[in-house]
């Protein structure tokens, strides 16, 4: 008989297992656990990616976009996945929330298998738990609904309110929240600006009182004034609320201050992960240190004397050992083969920061200037301002065209490229009419005549 109760007990929990998402027999649980599995450290995991595949397209014409991700996000923290356009980072975020399904590996939250099929009941707490926040403020929102059904949408959708007094009570505490006000609820998308659009996907996003949010660049479309105070929001409801940020973005000089870890991606592989300061005093993998490099610097005289770091992948030699992503110590993971981990371990366990930045000197910096102002005497730099090429210069040149090439070689003469060019279709254009028309008068003529 208690037996029967542990195993009710159990059951009314919603797990079979604190480690797997799965109990005995393989059979999922019934709902989400109240708390991840705990790694050594004694930190609770929210989200793991175990050896994942993205893959676009099927047969030969298949394009794997993500190749073997993996990486843990602990509770309470910003994790950012940072690499250029095309790397793989909103492909892994949109995976995470299913729309984008893996062709091989497995994602879990809170230890429980997500990806692929899941139970109903499952389903639905996953997508009340995670939450996006997109790149484009504009196109995520619904241009034909007003800013209080956008917020209150989730809340419909998963009866997150008592009685119509509670959900307006609960939207516009959050409007204000973000920044806005209660009367901005009656407005469309389209009555606002860009910082303000973004405001009102975070409300979307936070009224559902989400545990992880995928950011997906939030700020990459919004003026640089504007961006500060969406990220001094997103640390706002981070500290009210303990919530877990997957932070993608490309800028790394803002991901530096508000990350806690750092996932760094190169065409769908992670090739670097380890703390904020841990990764940019140790930028081990040399496509960090272009990252790192190529951030600007605010001084114009400094930024003009910087030398960038340019990533080769022609430097790695995978065709024998192949490459994985492997732990040198510090929680600091690098991808490479046996011979550069150990390159990189030596590195690392010296201990002297290295620098991604450097700088020439001042007579260097002196000829690269002297040899910019000589690149300017270049007759493709040189290009008068109104050079334009214009329609104009063409039809007068067809209507007279011995003037409009006289008039084509006086601009050639001054380097007006282009409007040589249209003055000189327009005359062997006229200069073809007037040609056929002779032929055909002669032609006729000759017939009369016979």
């Amino acid at each position: 008989m208690s037996k029967q109760k542990n195993v009710n007990t159990e059951k009314k929990a919603g797990f079979f297992s604190k480690r797997a998402g799965q109990g005995e027999g393989g059979k999922s649980p019934a709902h989400l656990p109240e708390k991840g599995p705990i790694d050594e450290n004694g930190r609770e995991i929210l989200l793991s990616l175990k050896n994942v595949d993205i893959s676009f397209g099927k047969g030969d014409k298949a394009v794997k976009a993500v190749k073997n991700a993996s990486f843990d996000i602990y509770k309470g923290e910003t994790f950012s996945l940072v690499g250029e356009s095309g790397s793989g980072k909103t492909t892994i975020g949109r995976a995470v929330i299913r729309v984008n399904p893996c062709a091989a590996g497995e994602i879990q939250y809170k230890g429980v298998h997500i990806s692929g099929k899941t139970s109903r009941t499952i389903d639905r707490e996953v997508i009340r738990n995670i939450q996006m926040v997109f790149q484009d403020p504009a196109a995520s929102l619904n241009e034909r609904a007003t800013v209080d059904y956008i917020i209150s949408e989730g809340l419909y959708n998963f009866h997150l309110f008592e009685n119509e007094a509670d959900r307006v009570q609960k939207v516009e505490e959050m409007i204000e929240a973000v920044g806005l006000l209660p009367e901005h609820l009656t407005r469309y998308p389209h009555e606002f600006s860009g910082g303000q659009r973004q405001r009102i996907g975070l409300a979307r996003a936070m009224v559902m009182q989400p545990e992880l949010v995928i950011a997906d660049e939030p700020i990459s479309a919004l003026d640089v004034s504007i961006r500060a105070q969406v990220l001094n929001l997103l640390k706002k409801f981070q500290q009210e609320r303990n919530i877990t940020y997957l932070f993608i973005a490309h800028d790394l000089s803002i991901v530096r201050f508000i990350s806690d870890r750092i996932g760094v991606i190169y065409k769908g592989d992670i090739v670097e992960i380890a703390e904020a300061e841990e990764l940019f005093n140790y930028p081990l993998h040399p496509y960090t240190r272009s990252l790192i490099s190529a951030i600007p610097i605010p001084d114009p005289k400094l930024e003009k004397s910087k030398v960038l770091f340019t990533y080769d992948p022609s430097v790695h030699d995978y065709s024998e050992d192949k490459p994985e992503l492997t732990c040198i110590g510090n929680n600091h993971y690098v991808y490479g083969n046996k011979k550069e981990i150990e390159e990189y371990r030596a590195i690392r366990e010296k201990g002297v920061p290295m620098k991604s930045v450097t700088f020439r000197s001042e007579a260097e910096a002196s000829t690269a200037t002297v040899e910019d102002e000589n690149m300017s005497d270049e007759p493709i730099l040189d290009t008068p301002i109104h050079d334009t090429g214009s329609k104009l210069y063409a039809l007068a040149s067809f209507l007279l065209p011995p003037i409009g090439l006289i008039a084509g070689l006086i601009f050639k003469k001054f380097k007006h490229i282009r409007n040589y060019k249209a003055c000189k279709k327009g005359a062997l254009i006229g200069l073809g009419l007037i040609g056929s028309i002779l032929l055909l008068f002669g032609i006729l003529l000759v017939s009369a005549l016979i």
